[in-house]
């Protein structure tokens, strides 16, 4: 009977990267720079679950079809936004029944906030 053994990584380590890429995702928004807080946005939060994907969920010694299995949910996801975004996204349509804070700034000629 053989057994492999497989390495466990540091926790504590990696929960102090996540500490530390938390406030940086945090603070970017704070500079006011549009391509700051997307890249903190969006790029720290894929190197974050790039990060809990691989040691906590133990991605990389699961079945091979798991990370395709995992990629393949990820296109479709985008695929499905990608056809229902031009429908969703738009402010105004035939059938689109507008909330009251709509209708109140197009009498009003507002556009762009919401009026609270």
């Amino acid at each position: 009977m053989s057994e492999e053994h497989t390495h466990h990584p540091n926790y504590v380590k990696i929960w102090a990267i996540l500490i530390v890429l938390l406030a940086i995702s945090v603070a970017g928004p704070m500079i006011g720079i549009k391509w700051v807080t997307l890249l903190t946005a969006f790029g720290i939060a894929t190197v974050k679950a790039y990060i809990v994907a691989t040691n906590f969920m133990h991605i990389g010694s699961t079945e091979r079809f798991v990370p395709y299995l995992i990629v393949t949910c990820l296109l479709f996801m985008l695929l499905f936004f990608a056809g229902v975004a031009p429908d969703v996204m738009k402010a105004n349509g035939e059938n689109w029944e507008k909330p009251e804070w709509v209708e109140a700034q197009a009498r009003a000629g507002v556009e762009g906030e919401h009026g609270h």
